[in-house]
């Protein structure tokens, strides 16, 4: 195993990679201490699939070779009944995806904040991807306790007054529960000029989820792009998250092209799983 590693890792970048953008930049590739497997899995943020109905949606999801999604609103409407909800999972199950979460929510008001727990639990989430006011923390911070759901407040980068960064959500709850944490989401991290590698391994310790995007530069204007056409690097950023033994979710948020995304996402997918097997 370790020689046919070495052959990977000798061959498929000077000869397979090389076409792939960003992987002429990285021929010497640093030791990930000899790990045979990851720990995280691959998902979808179905954002990604907003236009599509709920089962096209995760028919998508699996065309990607994906078996976890976390579901916005458009796919299961945070004021769903619990017969809809109950025949949303079993949907998601006869589909073999795992609805491991919910969101972007935003959480404006005590009602809101309810409304999120009891929906995640019908819906037998393990966490909300959220966006609490900050004054609503403490409140969610008993929800946590009370239902024993993480929240995982996402970030949205420069225009986002709340938490833009990683780390203005971090302070404001690192004393908290310890499932109080983070849903990183790397491309608005790069767009307000901050390194999501570094981002990552500081606050690693509230670390519950992982948006993967890449994006077209590192300013307020940048947009989403095919992960591998973009400003990220993610044969660095992928080698980081596997020595800090993530085990949680890498969930591709393709904002792009959202009538027609399916290409994009299995090239995004491709580009990763190209990365990783040379590691």
């Amino acid at each position: 195993m370790t020689n046919r590693r070495n052959f990977l890792k000798a061959a498929g970048i000077g000869v397979a990679a090389s076409a792939i953008p960003m992987f002429s930049q990285a021929a010497v590739l640093p030791s990930t201490g000899g790990k045979s497997k990851f720990d995280f899995d691959f998902g979808v943020a179905s954002y990604t699939l907003r236009e599509f109905d709920t089962a096209t949606a995760l028919d998508m999801v699996k065309r990607c070779g994906v078996n976890r999604v976390t579901f916005k609103s458009m796919h299961l409407p945070l004021d769903s009944d619990k017969a809809t909800i109950e025949e949303t999972v079993a949907l998601c199950n006869e589909k073999g995806v795992a609805l491991y979460g919910g969101g972007v929510i935003y959480m404006r008001s005590k009602e809101d904040v309810d409304q999120a727990f009891e929906y995640a639990k019908m819906a037998q989430m393990d966490m909300i991807v959220g966006v609490p006011n900050h004054e609503l923390l403490e409140y969610v911070e008993g929800k946590v306790k009370e239902y024993d759901i993480k929240l995982a407040i996402h970030n949205h980068g420069p225009g986002d007054k709340l938490y833009p960064s990683a780390e203005s959500a971090y302070v404001r709850i690192k004393d908290m529960d310890k499932r109080m944490g983070l849903c990183i989401d790397i491309g608005h991290t790069k767009r307000i000029g901050r390194d999501p590698e570094q981002d990552v391994k500081d606050f690693f310790d509230r670390v519950f989820d992982i948006h993967i995007k890449d994006v077209t530069k590192a300013e307020h204007d940048g947009t989403t792009c095919t992960i591998g056409h973009g400003v990220i690097d993610f044969v660095s950023f992928l080698i980081a998250v596997i020595k800090l033994d993530y085990n949680g979710t890498l969930a591709l948020e393709y904002e792009a092209e959202g009538k027609d995304p399916l290409p994009a996402m299995m090239e995004s997918f491709g580009y990763v799983r190209g990365v990783l097997a040379t590691l």
